[in-house]
């Protein structure tokens, strides 16, 4: 008496095969967005870094007392480019001094900013 063979019956092969279909470019759309989001969130600590190393060269160098500046720093191969404003606080008789700094990843920008306060009769020009 001969042995029955057992394999795949051709539906289960074609049901596999679509079950791959489905799930293989799902997979790799949610590794895609993964690694944007690791990119998004490195640029953004390092804008981060760079704002709070402008505002701290400013305030270093004494250049409270502008309206507002522009310019770009580099922090590693990237250059980020940032502006400079100052504005009244509306709490006391403080000066809001804002650093933003702004990256792009994958054609979106985005922004990031780091502030203090300074009291603008005890700074010198």
């Amino acid at each position: 008496m001969p042995r029955a063979r057992r394999a795949f019956t051709l539906a289960e092969v074609l049901a596999a095969m679509l079950l791959m279909a489905i799930v293989i470019p799902v997979a790799l759309g949610g590794m895609r967005v993964a690694s944007r989001v690791a990119v998004v969130e490195q640029r953004k600590a390092a804008a981060q870094r760079v704002a709070e190393r402008v505002l701290n060269e400013l305030i270093a160098t004494n250049q409270l007392s502008q309206a507002s500046a522009a310019g770009t720093q580099a922090d590693g191969d990237t250059t980020y480019p940032w502006a400079m404003e100052t504005q009244p606080w509306a709490e006391d008789a403080m000066t809001q001094m804002t650093v933003r700094v702004s990256f792009t990843v994958e054609s979106n920008t985005y922004e990031t900013k780091a502030s203090t306060l300074f009291d603008p009769s005890t700074t010198t020009s």
